[in-house]
């Protein structure tokens, strides 16, 4: 069995306005993933005191990370991270495409690593963070499919994920094309019903998924929703138990 947790972190600022990388990590650390995917972190912005927060998060978990600015202005960047205490390399990192007629639209990208699970067994995860407006999202959700990412040989046909913030409900065209050619894990769960990410304090809607390739299969998923996992983001972490094929037991 391996645990991955997708976790949008509003740059470790919680919605008590407590700026705070270890809470975070207390977050993630309580939840005992494998791979961790983490969407709005910042590194050397002013806002949050020039801090590299990816490499706060990863130090306090003991993890090895791999950090994509999906943002970068002068020394400011921001953007989404895959953590891991196995071994893992990076693949590919970069952005993803917006709207030529809505320049202004927040940069958005995504980030690819393959995981060693040990046998000669390795998983591709691709971590990313979709756009706020609807034909952004599907034009996102595509490329992610395309030869680029999910679509290229050294992922096709071989065990993989796709997890994120996808700003996407279930009814969006976005997560109607991904869910057309992945499984949803949430839904994927025997006799689960998929719950609730966002807000983290009364949690209604689902944007926060992850996607199942071939050669992967959920085993339980479960949107954490503790006392401090209500406050130390506006999402809540989203965990999945899954089985690679030919991998060797995790735990």
């Amino acid at each position: 069995m391996l645990r991955l947790l997708t976790y949008n972190v509003r740059s470790c600022r919680g919605t008590d306005g407590r700026l705070s990388p270890e809470r975070i990590a207390e977050v993630i650390a309580g939840a005992r993933p494998d791979v961790v995917a983490l969407q709005e972190l910042d590194m050397g912005r002013a806002r949050t005191n020039g801090l590299d927060q990816a490499h706060a998060v990863a130090q306090e978990l003991g993890m090895r990370f791999h950090f994509h600015p999906a943002l970068h202005v002068e020394e400011e960047r921001y953007g989404d991270a895959l953590l891991s205490a196995l071994p893992m390399r990076l693949v590919k990192a970069g952005p993803l495409p917006g709207l030529s007629r809505l320049p202004l639209l927040e940069p958005r990208g995504a980030l690819w690593v393959a995981v060693d699970l040990g046998g000669g067994v390795e998983l591709q995860v691709v971590n990313t963070h979709l756009g706020l407006v609807a034909r952004e999202r599907l034009a996102q959700a595509a490329a992610l499919l395309g030869a680029g990412w999910l679509g290229h040989p050294d992922c096709r046909g071989k065990p993989a994920v796709l997890l994120g913030d996808f700003n996407a409900v279930s009814r969006s065209p976005a997560y109607r094309l991904l869910a057309g050619r992945l499984r949803d894990a949430q839904r994927a769960v025997p006799g689960h019903r998929p719950r609730p990410t966002f807000p983290a304090r009364w949690p209604v809607i689902r944007i926060d998924h992850v996607f199942l390739g071939e050669g992967v299969e959920a085993l339980r998923a479960e949107a954490r929703r503790g006392v401090v996992e209500r406050v130390a983001s506006d999402h809540l972490p989203l965990v999945v138990d899954v089985e690679v094929a030919g991998a060797p037991p995790a735990r």
